[in-house]
């Protein structure tokens, strides 16, 4: 699904080894379902290959295909005529660190001619092994989440309240849950209506996804999270004018391992909350045994730290059946008062009209 201005930096394979059938690969998946960024040709995860990498994930078929090992994707992509430009690292392990199994592939790609770009906390470009055999292959290492010199990093002004742009915190009550799948799903449904729409990234995924404004929230010293946060939403606003702004969601407010979302309301100022919800999951994300807060109780946390609503639930429909899902959005819609959907199976209009709505309200027009 492309919408809006398609941005390719090239031909893509997404290394995903051992993890696309994990929440580890959550930037594969990402890539997978969507990146105006590259044309992705495969993934490589060798105990899934030979599988179309979106029918394994959502039941329909992209022709992205799962290959066993690198070498034999460039293979086949030359025999195509269409080579692989990039190695995009699409695992998201906890802390960043790469295995030896893996820095052999990194550098095996590097001796094919790949660029890598990739969003690990270990910075590539600075391990002077892959300096050595970037340079000497004629090849590019991006490190997606390698942040600015401090001097060009942005305080917190107060400019935002000169942004008229509705603006949306989409936020979960877990990490790892589809938040950002959601935003551009938001986005994509906005300008299919003729709303122009655009996205906020807060983390590498969005990034790698072609988002054109944002930050990578985990990477930021924290005195310049809200300056950061703030400024993204100042070049989207001075550049772009939209009329509807999507702010990614990091973490959680209450996983107690990823807690993310107060930078987002406090320096992002929504006017309104949307929540990601997987309502089959009973622990917190990573912590075995740590029970999630109900819903009920995340919407209170949220909006009393905002002082703004939560106005609708977006569902991840992990370890639902298929023929249970309408029924657990109805039985949400039934607890909390709030229109609740699955964005990956559901017709997102009845969000769209809401937000039109709710942004009328607040212009004081009809």
């Amino acid at each position: 699904m492309y919408w809006g201005e398609r941005v390719i930096d090239g031909v893509a394979l997404v290394y995903c080894d051992g993890f696309f059938s994990t929440m580890w690969g959550k930037t594969a998946h990402g890539l997978v379902r969507f990146t105006k960024r590259y044309e992705v040709f495969g993934v490589v995860d060798h105990t899934l290959s030979g599988q179309d990498a979106l029918l394994y994930l959502d039941n329909k078929p992209s022709g992205i295909m799962i290959y066993e090992d690198i070498g034999s994707a460039v293979k086949r992509a030359k025999e195509l005529k269409n080579p692989i430009t990039h190695l995009v690292f699409g695992v998201a392990p906890d802390g960043g660190r790469l295995t030896v199994q893996v820095r052999k592939d990194i550098l095996h790609a590097i001796s094919l001619g790949l660029n890598v770009d990739c969003g690990l906390h270990y910075f590539l470009s600075e391990d002077e092994e892959m300096k050595q055999a970037a340079s000497l292959h004629g090849v590019t290492i991006r490190d997606i989440r390698k942040i600015p010199p401090r001097e060009e990093l942005h305080g917190f002004t107060g400019r935002i309240k000169e942004v008229s742009s509705f603006r949306v915190a989409l936020l979960g009550t877990d990490s790892c849950v589809g938040k950002r799948t959601t935003a551009w799903k938001i986005i994509e449904a906005l300008e299919t209506s003729g709303i122009k729409g655009e996205m906020i990234g807060t983390g590498q995924t969005a990034w790698l996804q072609g988002a054109r404004y944002g930050v990578r929230m985990d990477s930021l010293i924290n005195d310049f999270v809200a300056g950061e946060i703030e400024n993204a939403i100042l070049e989207a606003w001075d550049n772009e004018k939209p009329a509807i702004m999507i702010i990614e969601g990091q973490g959680s407010l209450m996983n107690p391992l990823y807690p993310g979302g107060f930078e987002i309301l406090s320096a992002g100022q929504p006017d309104v909350i949307i929540m990601q919800h997987a309502p089959k999951r009973v622990e917190y994300d990573g912590i075995p045994g740590a029970a999630i807060h109900p819903l009920s109780i995340q919407i209170q946390a949220a909006e009393l730290l905002s002082g703004k609503r939560v106005i609708a639930i977006t569902i991840n429909h992990e370890e639902l059946d298929p023929s249970d899902i309408k029924k657990v959005c109805t039985k949400i819609e039934e607890e909390t008062h709030l229109l609740t959907i699955d964005p990956l199976l559901q017709d997102m209009k009845p969000i769209v009209e809401l937000l039109i709505s709710m942004m009328k309200e607040k212009r004081g027009t009809r």
